[in-house]
């Protein structure tokens, strides 16, 4: 196990380097962070060149990376063009969204999962089609139209809930953005699990399993939910970064200001630093979810050994 992991670890290196590199690529060799920091008027040019000095502009690509990666490893993101640290923008910006990711997610897993065992142990039957046409509308209905819809009836209309959060973004009022962003990620767990049941549920183990006269929860949680859930879980796991990162309609709903917020404003305004720094902690994320997705397989299935 140790050995695997340390294996895991080396194999993200490369793969951090080169998703940072094109991150930093498309930000930087393809527009003009000096440009955009003027906006509409043309800078001096003595001013734009000692602007792209200062900011480290003025060298190859290659070595603006490389001078950028020594920053990170030195726990330095670089400056907004409005002078503040990029990492003050984290520290304000990361826990909000992490406890909005984590109320999606565990909405996500409770209320995805049972779903589809139910309707995977009843296939074929009411509940089975019921459950797929409601994921089936949720899939198909933009978040942004989800969102506005459940903020106008829980926060406007009957008045259960602040129809925007806070800036102090308190996890009761996190519950409904949280719904809203893992809405469409609950219904792609519900048939991922409910696909995977019903695959499993005719497997040679569980037949076996029911001719040995096990109860009928004991087949269900000790040998067909364990085993179901592994392309599950490699999905919640992937889903983590995800929601971190897409967060930025429902954020904008609700008037969140987490990564999604930073990141649109960023964008909007052109903020190379604030874009490059926010885009390689979610890329960080990654990696970290997928490793632990990884570590979990042995747990979940006893069958998978790790060399």
């Amino acid at each position: 196990m140790g050995r695997y992991t340390l294996r895991r670890l080396l194999q993200m290196i490369p793969v951090f380097i080169g998703s940072t590199f094109l991150i930093f690529f498309m930000v930087y060799a393809l527009g003009d962070p000096v440009a955009a920091l003027f906006g509409d008027k043309a800078p001096d040019p003595a001013t734009a060149a000692r602007i792209r000095k200062d900011l480290y502009l003025d060298e190859p690509l290659w070595r603006q990376y490389a001078h950028y990666m020594g920053q990170i490893f030195s726990g330095h993101f670089g400056t907004a063009f409005n002078g503040q640290p990029v990492t003050e923008l984290m520290a304000s910006a990361f826990p909000v969204t992490l406890r909005l990711t984590l109320v999606a997610v565990a909405f996500e897993m409770a209320l995805g999962v049972t779903l589809g065992v139910l309707s995977g142990l009843r296939r074929g039957r009411g509940l089975d089609t019921s459950v797929l046409l409601l994921t089936l509308v949720v899939v198909s209905v933009p978040t942004f139209v989800s969102g506005t819809v459940l903020q106008y009836l829980f926060g406007v209309s009957w008045g259960w809930t602040r129809p925007s959060v806070s800036p102090e973004a308190p996890l009761d009022e996190l519950l409904l953005p949280g719904v809203v962003l893992g809405l469409v990620s609950l219904a792609y767990t519900s048939r991922l699990t409910r696909t995977s049941v019903v695959e499993n549920a005719r497997a040679d183990y569980v037949r076996t399993a029911v001719a040995k006269g096990l109860p009928r929860h004991r087949i269900v949680t000790r040998h067909l939910l364990r085993n179901s859930l592994i392309p599950v879980v490699t999905f919640i796991g992937t889903d983590i970064g995800a929601l971190m990162g897409g967060a930025i309609v429902t954020e904008r709903i609700f008037n969140i200001h987490g990564v999604g917020y930073q990141l649109y404003q960023g964008i909007l305004r052109q903020n190379s630093p604030t874009v490059v720094g926010f885009v390689t902690i979610l890329v960080i994320v990654f990696l970290l979810a997928n490793l632990l997705v990884d570590l979990l397989y042995a747990v979940l299935d006893p069958r998978i050994r790790y060399a």
